[in-house]
């Protein structure tokens, strides 16, 4: 191993063969870049391609907070676990890891499907909090979680329900990937929530999966409370994660940006605006926001995936147990003492 971009093949002692990493390496990814620009957005294939020669892509965190400190630690010996519906339609697949994260940040988590609400076994008004979790709802058939927005938007009895749980003031929403594409087309039930985008297909047109760079935006959110400043991996797991804003808005707008929580940036912390740093073609590299009150927040990233340290296919030699995004569920909890 070396420590610079040069690679040598020598034999006895002789070098015989001198060339770049990139050099090499592009020539090895050659023949799958020209396969990409015919099987996906040729542009995003080439933005790709073009990052071989970047000499420094590595997903380091910078923190601005110890995500060993359990700011929850004062809620030990209360007792009191507040409630969070973890919410799940037929495709959704990510309640069993959100339920562990709200479950370890000491709330309780009750799993609750689309058809308690509808059968009327369950109600919202018994809940602190509503997350809305990933996967694929109706297999989005009907676009990126339109099909259980409208379950909701077109159920007269599920709508208010929905609504009266927004509008209290004593209550937590996150939507996550494809909770996150259903929860923003609920917007109009949301104070606050009106500069909100919809989601659409990613620019790459295909389906992205990958640990993405993300920054932490200053901005009123409850999940990401003291968090700002800071940089580090989540994972993405979508086919329609695209920010899309009414014409009437911009993604560069004075009231989109005070309400953005989350963006894709490089390694210098810098916006990402190419493939695959930004891994659907987001606008200004948005991929989470909240609404102005900070209780209603929304991303694509899944935190519940990589809240532990194991989760986490690189970390630095010292983290312990609990990975950054452990803070956003630790950070609702302590939004209620």
């Amino acid at each position: 191993p070396v420590d610079n971009e040069s690679i040598t093949i020598s034999a006895h002692g002789t070098p015989l063969y001198t060339n770049s990493r990139a050099a090499l390496q592009k020539i090895w990814a050659a023949t799958s870049h020209q396969i990409q620009r015919i099987r996906d957005n040729a542009d995003c294939a080439d933005e790709e391609y073009a990052q071989i020669d970047a000499q420094n892509t590595a997903i380091v965190p910078q923190l601005t907070f110890d995500p060993e400190e359990d700011v929850t630690a004062p809620y030990i010996n209360s007792g009191a676990r507040p409630r969070v519906a973890v919410l799940r339609e037929q495709g959704v697949n990510g309640q069993v890891e959100m339920a562990a994260a709200f479950d370890r940040a000491r709330f309780e988590a009750v799993d609750v499907h689309m058809t308690d609400l509808f059968s009327g076994r369950i109600s919202l008004q018994d809940f602190n909090v509503l997350v809305a979790c990933g996967g694929f709802s109706y297999g989005d058939v009907l676009g990126a979680g339109g099909g259980w927005a409208k379950s909701i938007l077109f159920n007269a009895q599920l709508r208010e329900n929905f609504q009266h749980f927004f509008e209290r003031t004593d209550t937590l929403t996150l939507g996550v990937c494809n909770g996150c594409q259903m929860v923003s087309l609920l917007k109009d039930l949301i104070p606050g929530a009106k500069h909100w985008p919809k989601f659409v297909r990613n620019r790459s047109e295909q389906f992205e999966a990958r640990l993405s760079l993300v920054a932490v935006e200053e901005s009123p959110s409850a999940f990401f409370a003291d968090m700002a400043g800071s940089r580090f991996a989540m994972a993405v797991a979508h086919g329609e994660g695209r920010a899309l804003f009414a014409q009437s808005e911009a993604a560069q707008s004075e009231a989109v940006r005070a309400l953005t929580s989350l963006r894709y940036v490089d390694q210098s912390g810098a916006v990402a605006t190419s493939y695959p740093l930004n891994p659907n073609g987001t606008p200004e590299g948005i991929t989470g926001m909240t609404s102005e009150d900070g209780r209603a927040t929304i991303m694509m990233p899944h935190p519940e995936r990589v809240f532990r340290v194991s989760q986490n296919s690189w970390h630095p030699d010292d983290w312990q147990e609990d990975a950054p995004s452990m803070r956003l569920f630790r950070n609702a909890r302590n939004w209620f003492a």
